[in-house]
């Protein structure tokens, strides 16, 4: 179950790209439902999918917390 909710999580971050404050606000809502270690994955996964959408890097500054 934990899992899925990553990739969920994944869906729903890729399909609001589009708008900034959109994704910044799934991010901060991914982090409170996300384990410890999905979080850790999220993070790598967002480096990565962010590499040439500079209007998101913003996000995250909402994973160093």
């Amino acid at each position: 179950m934990a899992r899925a909710m990553l990739e969920y999580t994944k869906t729903v971050l890729q399909k609001v790209s589009f708008d900034a404050k959109l994704f910044c606000k799934e991010v901060k809502k991914a982090v409170t439902v996300l384990l410890p270690e999905e979080i850790e994955e999220l993070k790598l996964w967002l480096r990565q999918f962010l590499t040439d959408k500079p209007e998101l890097q913003e996000s995250l500054m909402y994973l160093r917390a």
